[in-house]
């Protein structure tokens, strides 16, 4: 593998290999996904199985294909245009009875995995570790965003000191939303493999459900095992299990895949509604006592074998429960960036609730929000950041249903409000 860093935004320079030795793949395995790809997909052009393998041909699929065609396994049945790359391709009867058999060990049929070595290298040279987020990025990434300074300081703070997050205070005052906004911050984009290979054992990382490609190569003969994608940020709430933060494998496809922290390296993880997983908060940090202090992970193959993988992604936990009745001193000490989000004072609700009206077409009208805050606020509740954009998407049902334009009419947030609140 060839990679050198291009900047600090930018994610390194990986030159497609040409041989077969360049790839760090071995001839054996290279024709194996060969065979498994022509017996999923069918006869294939040579061109169409570079794109699939996502290897070059000069110097890595030709010579699979050669080995292949030397003990009988592929043969040519067309030509689709001129040159090599337009060969039609297809597995012979013994093609088909050997690829079946390595169906049967390992069920993986993709792009070429890369090497855990390489991957470790790439991840590293992507650390968020250094990168310097500055007040404009912040303030960028926040734009629709009401909080403190002081909040918008710390944050700053935090990411530059490029540990761990704890996000805490009431519900519905911004918590999530500000954390899904931090990848952003760092800006820049990072390269994600389709697959890495460790111990003879193919581990699927890329997911395009939390890996968003940005388009084309990073340049021009690229190696195209690698997606260039948006930086990650990953969220993951309520449903988390201790399962789901390791290998987790397919036995009747016989191939791994990524557990969360491994496809969020480089990007954010955001652990939300913390302590109220199916996990309780202590097991879940000692899973990450290790990773948070040391910055590697260990992942235990079925084999029992364990891989030790880079855990390079930003950890953020966000929780509506008090820190201190979650997790004790000492857990707490791991997660150095404690970070209270209060709730709104009169000024910032009413900012927020007149810019909720823009976004919805309401007119805003001072009487109407001083209605609101006079008759449902003063002396009942508290103020919340959600409370604005609930409310007036409420009064707008109300007023479809009553056939009016929504406007901030006493009888309006009526309706809306006795809806919204449990005890208006």
């Amino acid at each position: 593998m060839q990679a050198q860093a291009r900047s600090m935004l930018n994610p390194p320079v990986i030159a497609e290999a040409t041989s077969i030795e360049e790839t760090g793949l071995d001839l054996g395995l290279i024709t194996e996904l060969l065979l498994k790809t022509l017996y999923a997909r069918g006869s294939m052009l040579a061109r169409d199985l570079v794109e699939e393998l996502c290897l070059p041909y000069v110097g890595v699929l030709e010579r699979a294909l050669t080995q292949a065609k030397r003990e009988e396994l592929v043969e040519i049945t067309g030509s689709n245009g001129i040159g090599e790359l337009a060969y039609r391709f297809a597995l012979t009867a013994r093609g088909l009875t050997r690829a079946q058999e390595m169906l049967e060990r390992n069920g993986y049929v993709g792009p070429a995995p890369v090497t855990i070595q390489a991957y470790r290298e790439v991840v590293l040279q992507q650390s968020l570790r250094g990168r310097r987020v500055t007040p404009a990025d912040i303030h960028r990434a926040l734009a629709e965003l009401v909080l403190d300074q002081s909040v918008i300081d710390a944050l700053g703070q935090a990411l530059n000191s490029g540990q761990a997050i704890f996000l805490f205070g009431k519900p519905g005052n911004g918590k999530t939303a500000l954390a899904q906004r931090v990848a952003e911050m760092f800006g820049g984009e990072v390269l994600i493999p389709y697959a890495v290979i460790a111990d003879g054992q193919i581990i699927r990382v890329f997911d395009r459900h939390h890996h968003h490609p940005v388009g084309s190569a990073p340049h021009a003969n690229a190696d195209r095992r690698w997606v260039l994608c948006k930086r990650p940020a990953i969220m993951v709430g309520g449903e988390l299990t201790l399962e789901a933060l390791d290998l987790i494998y397919e036995p009747h496809a016989r191939v791994y895949e990524a557990p969360l922290q491994m496809r969020a390296n480089n990007g954010v993880l955001l652990i939300d509604d913390f302590g109220r997983q199916q996990i309780s908060p202590r097991a879940l940090l000692n899973r990450w006592i290790v990773p948070l202090e040391q910055r590697v992970d260990f992942l235990t193959l079925h084999t029992g074998k364990q891989l030790e993988i880079p855990f390079e992604g930003l950890l953020i936990f966000s929780t509506n429960l008090r820190p201190t009745d979650l997790v004790d001193e000492a857990f707490l000490r791991r997660i150095p960036n404690k970070i209270h989000i209060g709730n709104p004072s009169v000024r910032q609700f009413a900012l927020i609730f007149q810019r909720q009206c823009q976004m919805l077409g309401i007119p805003f009208d001072q009487q109407g929000l001083a209605y609101l805050l006079r008759t449902y606020y003063v002396n009942k509740r508290e103020l919340r950041a959600c409370h604005p954009r609930d409310i007036l998407r409420a009064l707008v049902g109300a007023a479809r249903y009553l056939g009016q334009e929504p406007r901030l009419t006493p009888e309006l947030i009526d309706r809306a409000c006795h809806s919204y609140f449990v005890d208006p």
